[in-house]
């Protein structure tokens, strides 16, 4: 029994993993509309991430801050 708990555990484990893979790619797939005010939002109020997001609907704060640090961020 404990043979088929472990195995459970494991089809969980990678499914969990593809979720999140799945999960960061369509994190950064943002609209040209969602990318414009995402933009006109930080030039107002910086990275207020949790006030841009609540602009957008759907979209957190968290995922705002991945897309923007992605696509606008420089490693200096």
């Amino acid at each position: 029994m404990a043979k088929s708990e472990h195995s459970s555990s494991d089809d969980n484990f990678a499914f969990s993993q593809e979720e999140t893979s799945e999960e960061s790619k369509l994190e950064l797939e943002f609209s040209e509309d969602e990318e414009t005010l995402i933009i006109r939002m930080y030039n107002l109020v910086g990275e207020r991430w949790s006030l841009i997001a609540g602009r957008i609907p759907g979209r957190t704060a968290e995922e705002i801050e991945k897309y923007w640090m992605s696509r606008y961020s420089t490693s200096e």
